[in-house]
């Protein structure tokens, strides 16, 4: 089968307290990736789109064949779209080879050559010699693989992947992540992955869409999403500072701090901008936390506190309150910069993008 063109509409969507009003187009071999706070109806838009949730109002097509619209259901068995989510929910009683096999044969494919596919897919996962064990002879990541393989040999027109890395551990996810990667450019089926880590999105998503309270904060290419953030949530899981300053005078301000772009292009956005909010976007590396020189306020940087202490694979990352960033540093500094202490940041201007 061959990739399918997937549309997207869903308008004011019940989902508890929120009401979900998302729409969008993933081309054929696409892959788009949707990122959202707990609670924002990610889950509940796959549900749309894989059929087990009911439309109130919008509509879900395939290759022009209407698979959901109110008062229309095709059932999630027919509509070519396959769900993989953080559970593998292999068949126990089945060997890896035969779970692997079992959506072939129940689509009628012969058993030798339903064997045969489920042999190949077996080793474009990395599990070539594994097809004898069952799931309980498995690790997580090796259950994982399965599910994958399972997903992609029925060759579906759309494949949904719901935080399909959550339960594994770093060095498992990061290799699935990859053979993921690989397989969806093999196949070139169409894909909505749903993650929390900017990183799934980084590696497998053409398209990114943000999802915060229902609705759509930002879409765009991945990388335009997560290195040009519109919202905090977004900074945040790009790994990104985004401070709100005002545009004055050809400089970018707040709370006495100025920033005068050399570039003519962040020059012509602040004159466009003149009075009105301009954010500052910049990594972590961009700012320095110093004590305060005793007596004197800081020439060229602000005056904050320390709000909070995140621990990092590296070392901390120190939060301060105003204004609200975060600075990752080791951890002698967390030990030498409490919460509650009075420090300077200072920000290395090169590293600072302006957006409007």
């Amino acid at each position: 089968m061959t990739a399918g063109r997937l549309e997207v509409e869903v308008d004011d969507q019940a989902r508890g307290d929120i009401r979900l009003s998302v729409s969008f187009v993933a081309e054929p071999g696409e892959v788009v990736g949707i990122m959202g706070p707990s609670g924002a109806g990610k889950s509940t838009l796959l549900g749309v789109i894989a059929g087990t949730v009911r439309l109130d109002s919008g509509r879900v097509v395939r290759d022009g064949r209407v698979l959901s619209s109110p008062g229309r259901l095709v059932p999630a068995a027919a509509r070519e779209v396959v769900l993989l989510g953080q559970d593998a929910r292999l068949f126990p009683h089945l060997s890896a080879a035969e779970n692997i096999a079992f959506g072939p044969r129940a689509r009628g494919v012969p058993r030798a050559k339903a064997r045969s596919d489920a042999a190949s897919w077996l080793e474009r996962v990395g599990l070539a010699g594994l097809g004898d064990r069952r799931p309980g002879e498995l690790s997580g990541g090796q259950q994982q693989r399965v599910a994958l393989a399972r997903a992609l040999v029925t060759d579906p027109a759309v494949l949904l992947l719901d935080e399909p890395f959550t339960s594994l551990d770093p060095v498992t996810a990061d290799d699935l992540r990859a053979v993921l990667r690989d397989q969806l450019a093999a196949t070139g089926v169409t894909a909505v992955v749903v993650t929390h880590d900017a990183l799934d999105a980084a590696v497998l998503a053409d398209t990114l869409i943000v999802v915060e309270a229902g609705r759509v904060s930002q879409r765009g290419p991945t990388r335009d999403v997560l290195t040009t953030p519109a919202t905090a949530f977004v900074a945040r899981i790009a790994g990104l500072n985004r401070v709100e300053g005002v545009a004055r005078s050809g400089a970018w301000e707040r709370a006495g701090r100025r920033i005068v772009p050399a570039d003519a292009e962040a020059r012509a956005l602040l004159t466009g901008a003149a009075g009105r909010p301009v954010w500052a976007v910049f990594r972590p590396s961009a700012a320095v936390i110093a004590a305060p020189e005793p007596g004197s306020a800081p020439a060229d940087g602000w005056a904050a506190r320390i709000v909070r202490h995140e621990a990092t694979p590296s070392g901390v990352r120190l939060h301060t309150d105003e204004p609200p960033l975060f600075v990752d540093a080791d951890l002698a500094d967390a030990a030498r910069f409490p919460v509650g202490t009075e420090v300077t940041v200072t920000l290395d201007e090169a590293g600072v993008r302006l957006t409007p």
